[in-house]
């Protein structure tokens, strides 16, 4: 029984992470959308007056001058690629996809608009790439849209599904490898 636990809690360890990375990059992607300002040049808190802020500041300059070049353009990308990285992540849509264009986001947004906060742990851009990273290596295999169309594309049910998660774990605890799938004699027809 303990084993048959570990071997959930190691499943899912991922879960938390995805739901809140997805939720927060969904959010942080609405509220740039719908806000007043984001997209306001003359407005506080507005994206050119960011980006003017710390273009002397940031990392690599170079960056910045090209967001500044289109910088509704710039926004609308970053907007939609949160709102993309967020849903992806959430719903477990082509889940590797989805938290690489995130790491991708935190990555350009430490870089640039964080760069300069000290201490560094201070900035939340650099965590959220360490957040990503797990993502990027193990995608959403458990409890996403990846997982439907996996088992659509090799043939399993949801009873297989189900089933499959309780075998999976006593033939763990018998040590049979059970991640080779189901074994077929001949091609379905």
């Amino acid at each position: 029984m303990l084993e048959m636990w570990r071997e959930t809690a190691r499943r899912y360890a991922l879960l938390p992470l995805r739901i809140f990375l997805g939720v927060t990059f969904t959010y942080a992607g609405l509220d740039k959308l719908t806000s007043n300002t984001f997209f306001t040049d003359s407005a506080n808190g507005s994206l050119l007056q960011t980006l003017h802020g710390v273009r002397d500041s940031a990392a690599i300059p170079a960056m910045v001058d090209l967001a500044l070049k289109a910088p509704h353009g710039f926004g609308y990308a970053i907007a939609l690629g949160e709102l993309a990285a967020g849903l992806g992540v959430l719903f477990g849509l082509l889940g590797r996809v989805a938290a690489l264009g995130g790491a991708l986001i935190s990555l350009s947004l430490w870089l640039t608009v964080s760069w300069s906060t000290t201490p560094y742990y201070y900035g939340n851009d650099l965590a959220y790439l360490m957040a990503w990273l797990p993502l990027v290596l193990a995608g959403t295999p458990y409890l996403s849209i990846d997982l439907l169309i996996r088992k659509r594309r090799t043939g399993a049910g949801a009873g297989a599904a189900v089933a499959g998660a309780a075998g999976s774990a006593a033939a763990t605890a018998e040590g049979i490898d059970a991640s080779a799938g189901p074994v077929r004699s001949a091609p379905p027809a």
